[in-house]
């Protein structure tokens, strides 16, 4: 999945947990997408399957929409506490960064990091 449609799995999980019901505009908003971006990927993303769309707008995630935004997401917390206390990068760095690594990082990388991070009592 390209990395621009992870981001929008993610910041519909992390506003569902923020203000509980996601539109479009939330989504906008977090991403500072224009409102025609967001309407566009909506559509891909619920022809997709990874979302559904009610009546009044609300967006949630299908399970396999929730599975994938929660994978990207654990992604996100854990490399940012790798760069904070493994390399003693402060937050907004290590916030930064994590989103830009996220979605490159091999899954045998990935699991490496996370491995170190539990085997050492970090995350």
């Amino acid at each position: 999945m390209l990395e621009s449609r992870e981001n929008y799995l993610e910041a519909i999980l992390m506003l569902k947990q923020e203000i509980g019901q996601v539109r479009s505009i939330d989504i906008a908003r977090k991403l500072s997408y224009s409102k025609a971006s967001v309407s566009r990927a909506v559509g891909i993303f619920k022809n997709g399957g990874y979302i559904t769309v009610d009546a009044k707008g609300y967006i949630s995630l299908t399970a396999e929409g929730l599975a994938k935004a929660e994978a990207i997401y654990e992604r996100h917390r854990t490399l940012t506490s790798f760069f904070m206390e493994i390399a003693g990068v402060p937050e907004h760095v290590a916030e930064e960064d994590a989103c830009r690594c996220e979605h490159v990082l091999s899954k045998q990388t990935f699991q490496g990091i996370k491995m170190y991070l539990n085997e050492n009592g970090v995350c």
